[in-house]
């Protein structure tokens, strides 16, 4: 299995990050998401300069345990969160060859 490393760079609508974090954090989604089967890194970082941006590294087991994770209910319920309080999601997905650095 060749592990999937995902930055995924959030933009908040204007001063609603700290919105967007509270509501994940007391849904417990966080807790459930690294619960899962494959799920190896699940944090959030935030830009020190911006205070609308936040990071979320995400690194999987596999891509196809990424996307069973993408699959579940609890990723409806994190949808809607975001919707409510996120403008903007860019996505950079990282595949590992056999042999690179995990």
């Amino acid at each position: 299995m060749n592990p999937l490393l995902l930055l995924v760079t959030y933009t908040a609508k204007p001063g609603m990050r700290e919105h967007f974090l509270h509501d994940i954090q007391e849904s417990a989604i966080l807790d459930t998401i690294r619960g899962e089967d494959g799920c190896l890194t699940y944090d959030y970082f935030l830009a020190a300069e911006d205070a609308d941006r936040l990071l979320l590294v995400e690194k999987w087991a596999s891509p196809e345990q990424q996307q069973t994770h993408m699959d579940q209910p609890h990723m409806k319920a994190l949808g809607e969160i975001k919707e409510r309080w996120i403008a903007q999601t860019h996505v950079e997905r990282i595949d590992f060859k056999e042999g690179d650095q995990k």
